[in-house]
């Protein structure tokens, strides 16, 4: 899921995004605060809005909320107003532009055969070109997300069965993609052909699931089936679960930023535990980049599982050298300028028990555009720390995503604008280093890096995208042709 209005370029921080996390079940009694749970547990996925849409036999009922799950669906009131046996919901990230109501997923619409509600977790790359389409034929839109292109699609099939409707509106879309749908009958789970997005499929006490990530399912005591596989459609009804491959069988190149920083660490992702992934990064990290310290320091959260794994191969002591807050919210004021740079400072404390007089190695996951990094470092250094060597458990980001991470453009990318004595001058540490890609897919158990046909999604690092960037490429206006409307809050 993805705006489809031009987003503010300028992002408020310094990491990567996810766009949303996406929730169904089907034929089950508590379907509405199953659904709440799941989402609850993919809250990582997306803090900007949640939504839940039910079935009760005869009519959807519908609740979109901005906030976070716990804020709209912890009330009782609310989960009984959801009546119903099967559900689909929905948690869309948190970003700095504008949040209207009417882009709250799951979207829901009256279609010829009765009404049809989706969630989307991606972006498609031909989102603006199609509904540029669609509306110089015709077609009202409401939102400016670019699922909304998906009803439309299916809306104007003039196949008679609605799968068939369904997967003919899918051929027409490039990106990535994990959907959840339902209808009057059916609850559908999709993938893109190569699987960029994640989707999962779980069962409990016979009730089918689909969730982004299997930590949704262990909230609810549901058990892991397995993933829905790149380029698959599956049906759940009444006659059961029904698997349809529409299209060419190629090979899955999942997104690779999953297991670097978006799935939860107690996740399963593609059948890999993303905790003992994330470790490994740690270990061929120490293994590429070695060097003489005192501790290795994590920075929280994001660097735990990559430290750990760093400090084992490397025989250094792991100490949490850096206190996060946990209690500060998206939303701190922050009114001059003069407290927005100390914002770091809100989120994270030195410990400097651990770090004064100490040759220190801080591992982090991901380097974006380095402002963090420099709060980090200087904080160590204030703290008393007598070298600071900082380690990125993933390469060096060049390239901007455009399949459902929120990344800033190149020119705000630290990496595409910098070798890396540049980084490392601008960040203020000691030494910097990266782990390779090679190191990156040993560690995902493949013996390096196969070019002609790449294992995973790693266009940031390597400038290859996997599928054809249409909107980018100057095929579509421009998405600030897109109206707007302003509305209440």
């Amino acid at each position: 899921m993805h705006d489809m209005i031009g987003r503010d370029e300028d992002l408020d921080g310094d990491t990567l995004r996810e766009e949303c996390g996406v929730f169904g079940i089907f034929g089950h009694p508590d379907a509405a605060a199953i659904t709440a749970l799941g989402l609850h547990a993919l809250q990582h996925r997306g803090q900007e809005a949640a939504g839940i849409v039910t079935f009760d036999g005869q009519r959807f009922h519908s609740e979109r909320r901005l906030g976070l799950v716990g804020d709209t669906f912890s009330d009782p009131g609310i989960i009984a107003q959801l009546a119903g046996d099967s559900a689909i919901g929905h948690v869309r990230y948190s970003t700095t532009g504008e949040t209207i109501l009417r882009n709250v997923q799951p979207l829901f619409a009256e279609i010829d055969g009765g009404g049809f509600a989706i969630g989307h977790n991606g972006n498609l790359t031909n989102g603006l070109t199609l509904r540029h389409q669609l509306v110089k034929d015709g077609a009202i839109c409401q939102s400016t997300t670019d699922t909304e292109v998906m009803l439309h699609l299916v809306a104007r099939s003039k196949r008679n069965r609605f799968v068939d409707r369904f997967v003919e509106a899918l051929r027409h879309l490039e990106g990535a993609y994990a959907f959840v749908g339902l209808t009057n009958k059916k609850l559908i789970g999709a993938r893109d052909p190569q699987g960029i997005r994640p989707l999962v499929l779980g069962m409990l006490d016979g009730h089918p699931i689909f969730a982004s990530e299997t930590c949704a399912l262990d909230i609810i005591g549901a058990r892991y089936v397995r993933d829905v596989e790149n380029g698959e459609v599956i049906v759940v009804s009444d006659e059961g679960v029904e698997s349809l491959k529409p299209f060419p069988p190629m090979p899955p190149r999942p997104c690779i930023f999953e297991f670097i920083y978006f799935a939860r660490p107690d996740s399963m992702v593609g059948g890999r535990p993303v905790y003992e992934v994330r470790k490994g990064f740690g270990r061929e990290l120490a293994r590429e980049t070695a060097v003489e310290a005192d501790v290795v320091v994590p920075v929280p959260d994001s660097g735990v599982p990559a430290a750990i794994g760093y400090a084992q191969q490397a025989g250094i002591p792991y100490e949490l050298g850096i206190i996060r807050n946990h209690y500060v919210g998206r939303t701190f004021i922050q009114p001059t300028q003069t407290i927005r740079e100390m914002g770091v400072r809100l989120k994270h404390s030195a410990n400097q028990a651990v770090v004064a007089g100490k040759r220190i190695v801080l591992v982090d996951d991901s380097l974006v555009r380095g402002t963090t990094s420099v709060k980090i470092v200087q904080m160590m250094r204030d703290a008393g720390a007598r070298e600071v060597h900082f380690r990125i458990a993933s390469p060096p980001i060049t390239h901007p995503d455009y399949y459902g991470i929120d990344t800033p453009e190149r020119d705000k990318l630290l990496a595409a604008n910098h070798d890396l004595d540049g980084m490392r001058r601008y960040i203020g540490a000691d030494t910097l280093a990266f782990l390779s890609v090679d190191g990156l897919y040993r560690a995902m158990g493949a013996e390096k890096r196969d070019p002609s046909r790449p294992q995973f999604t790693d266009h940031c690092f390597t400038g290859e995208y996997p599928t054809a960037l249409t909107d980018r490429n100057g095929e579509a206006p421009p998405p600030r042709q897109l109206s707007l409307l302003a509305e209440a809050s």
